[in-house]
């Protein structure tokens, strides 16, 4: 569970007094972890009525080839390393900045897929 709001002591080590239950503009969401496997989505509203797309799996990537400049539709493999956790890349969590497997060749991901809906990124040469 993610922990949101203000300390509960001051910096002298006295506690504070709650004057308030949490707002429904404070909410916060647990985070759900991307995978390789068949596309699952779910659709969410969020506060001013946009919305965001949960990508909990997806098997393709739309990866941007520099040197021919376009961008080609290829399959994931695995994750090779993922530097927000030390674990992701065994367990094939992708999230941005992870080094993705393709049918193309290793690429880098772009955005965020769990807040997107969908994996982008670039191939490393």
């Amino acid at each position: 569970m993610i922990w949101q709001g203000r300390s509960k002591r001051k910096y002298t080590g006295k506690l504070y007094r709650k004057f308030r239950k949490k707002r429904k503009y404070e909410l916060g969401r647990e985070y759900i972890e991307t995978l390789i496997g068949e596309r699952k989505i779910k659709k969410i509203r969020v506060r001013g009525g946009g919305y965001k797309i949960r990508l909990f799996r997806d098997r393709y990537a739309n990866v941007y080839l520099p040197s021919e400049k376009r961008v080609v539709r290829a399959e994931i493999k695995n994750v090779i390393e993922n530097k927000a956790h030390i674990h992701y890349a065994r367990r094939n969590v992708i999230t941005k900045g992870a080094i993705i497997e393709t049918s193309v060749g290793k690429a880098v991901v772009t955005n965020r897929p769990n807040q997107e809906g969908i994996i982008n990124a670039v191939l490393v040469e």
